[in-house]
């Protein structure tokens, strides 16, 4: 079995060289009504947002990636560059390595180093909660001086993964625990097969403060695992027939935002994107792998990445006579395909949806 710290840097080849995202986000289904005529200027857009008590220059933040091998360091302090100057934020990969192995720490802390003022959530796995408890995100926290801390759900990569820990009975009761003991927000992030309605509800009355969908349409981690299967026919198989399994982002989005503050990520690419996302609910954005491409080239160019997808946003507010960003929500959309069947069948008035989203809301 191959040590934690390994595995990173064998997931960010993989992502880096291969080809891994998998299919339909549901956001291809949902248009803007344009306003030709939108009476404001382009220089009164005002993308910046409040999320779990801090203030962001825009919506949008880096998604929780890599750390815990030597070779994650450059990455992790040119996204911490990027997100310090442009008053973003950031999350780490799991810290499970460097928690195991403490000469790994450096791969993490370096976010801090680069990023003292910036939003920095933490990140510790589901199974490792499960088994050990408060001390574990504890020490995730303090590591990297954290403003919150992301519980990652991955089971889909876990029951492909040839070292996957596949037990999950008795994790509502830690999220509990951990909610009640923690002293930073705590937000349960899936990474890359959605968050349901049912489940959204079960995990607000545990006493978290955010949920991340991390829904399907981005990076598959069951693909990625794929392409780690080596000689073992049986889980590479199974990691082609699941590469494209789970809950599409937008589809995610639109059913967690009922109940709690919301991020969006899955595939997010563009600032068209962010904006969808922010129209269906989102309270805020994440992606990953369009920093991560970018952060092996240097912190200039993250900078022009997250630029760019600002600056879309931007210009979507502005052809929808959107000052600011909860004025998304009350943009009128159209809502088709494969998207509107999906929340019809799951019981929504998509007519309504499509008019306003903002009365949905119930926190």
């Amino acid at each position: 079995m191959k040590k934690t710290s390994s595995r990173k840097i064998e997931h960010i080849n993989i992502c880096l060289e291969k080809e891994v995202e998998s299919d339909y986000t549901g956001l291809e289904n949902v248009t803007f009504i344009h306003n030709a005529l939108p009476e404001i200027n382009l220089t009164d857009v005002d993308t910046s947002v409040r999320f779990l008590g801090w203030e962001f220059s825009a919506p949008v933040i880096a998604a929780s990636m890599t750390g815990g091998h030597p070779d994650t360091k450059m990455i992790n302090r040119n996204i911490a560059i990027a997100v310090q100057e442009l008053n973003l934020g950031m999350g780490v990969g799991s810290q499970r390595a460097a928690i195991e192995d403490r000469n790994q720490e450096d791969s993490f802390t370096v976010v801090r180093d680069f990023a003292p003022d910036a939003f920095i959530y933490a990140n510790v796995g589901m199974p490792q909660v499960r088994e050990k408890g408060i001390e574990f995100v504890e020490r995730a926290v303090e590591m990297i001086d954290a403003d919150a801390v992301a519980i990652h759900l991955n089971y889909l990569q876990e029951v492909i993964q040839p070292e996957g820990d596949i037990r999950a009975s008795g994790c509502m009761e830690s999220i509990k625990a951990i909610a009640r003991e923690i002293r930073v927000p705590v937000i349960i992030k899936e990474t890359g097969a959605g968050i349901s309605r049912e489940l959204a509800g079960k995990l607000k009355r545990t006493g978290i403060s955010a949920l991340d969908v991390g829904g399907k349409g981005g990076t598959s981690w069951s693909g990625v695992e794929v392409f780690r299967a080596g000689e073992d026919e049986l889980l590479k198989e199974l990691g082609i027939q699941f590469w494209d399994w789970g809950i599409p982002t937008a589809q995610s989005v639109v059913e967690c935002s009922e109940f709690i503050p919301t991020i969006a990520t899955g595939g997010i690419r563009t600032g068209i994107d962010v904006a969808k996302s922010l129209s269906l609910g989102a309270s805020i954005c994440s992606t990953a792998l369009p920093i991560l491409k970018s952060a092996v080239r240097g912190a200039e160019e993250v900078k022009k990445t997250f630029k760019l997808m600002i600056e879309g946003l931007k210009r979507a507010m502005f052809l929808t006579s959107c000052t600011k960003v909860d004025e998304l929500l009350e943009v009128p959309l159209i809502i088709t395909g494969r998207l509107n069947e999906i929340l019809t069948q799951r019981g929504y008035d998509v007519i309504q949806l499509s008019r306003s989203r903002k009365h949905e809301r119930t926190y």
